[in-house]
């Protein structure tokens, strides 16, 4: 029986330590939950090790067979553009490595759980629910699938329960945070909470909570970080891709 393939997570990267920080915490939780699986972290910039220099570190252990994950909430330009070249800049020059690309993580359930996570741990119970208007803020895209991808996690999550649930970003696109929190101020929701929707602390986190303390947010909540279901998700991801055929990395998942 072959070995089971060999999971790289790859991620953004980031200046703040914080992001790096938080990205290898995720990774060694996932790796908890799958004992002998091989995991690795890699980055896209500012942070190391690369995806070249991790895949060429598992080829000279002797992996043939590697799950890349983008450590991704939406399809924008990192899992569509910078990963594929990546990956197939790696796969060209180590003959015999066979790359599959998993899905990004969004849309997942697994992630509306994290969400509800960190709004609980910001002090919001059950019972707040039906009295509480939520701002699910994203870093933010250019990219109109990833927009509508956000646009359509808040839709869903405004099914659960909450009494309105808004999206916001941090860049690229609008509404802004701090508009989003006022324009459900002026609607009349006495209680604004502000979930961000991100995975590791950075620049965009941190314009989301300052955007959202700045129109007097009641409650801001933690980041996702490495919340267990962000870790059972990376390994849901994983096993359906490790499930797949082979295919190109140059042909996203």
């Amino acid at each position: 029986m072959s070995p089971a393939p060999a999971l790289v997570v790859i991620a953004h990267g980031s200046r703040d330590p914080r992001h790096a920080a938080t990205v290898h915490a995720l990774t060694r939780r996932a790796r908890t939950l799958r004992p002998g699986l091989r995991v690795e972290t890699a980055f896209l910039d500012f942070n190391t090790p690369s995806v070249g220099q991790v895949l060429s570190s598992l080829y000279l252990s002797g992996v043939r067979d590697v799950v890349a994950l983008p450590l991704l909430l939406t399809r924008a330009f990192h899992a569509k553009s910078d990963i594929p070249a990546a990956l197939a800049e790696s796969t060209a020059r180590l003959p015999g490595l066979s790359v599959r690309v998993a899905d990004v993580l969004g849309p997942s359930p697994l992630l509306v759980s994290a969400l509800e996570r960190r709004l609980a741990e910001a002090g919001l119970t059950p019972a707040d629910r039906a009295t509480t208007a939520v701002v699910l803020a994203s870093a933010g895209s250019t990219d109109p699938e990833a927009i509508a991808a956000i646009a359509e996690t808040a839709r869903e999550w405004r099914h659960t329960g909450w009494c309105a649930v808004r999206p916001a970003f941090a860049s690229a696109a609008l509404p802004r945070t701090e508009d989003a929190v006022r324009a459900l101020r002026a609607e009349g929701f006495a209680r604004v909470a502000v979930a961000p929707y991100v995975i590791a602390p950075g620049r965009l986190p941190d314009r989301i909570a300052a955007g959202a303390e700045a129109a007097g947010a009641d409650v801001i909540a933690p980041v996702l970080g490495a919340a267990p279901e962000l870790a059972r998700l990376l390994l849901r991801r994983y096993e359906a891709a490790a499930a797949a055929p082979a295919r190109l990395p140059a042909l996203t998942a």
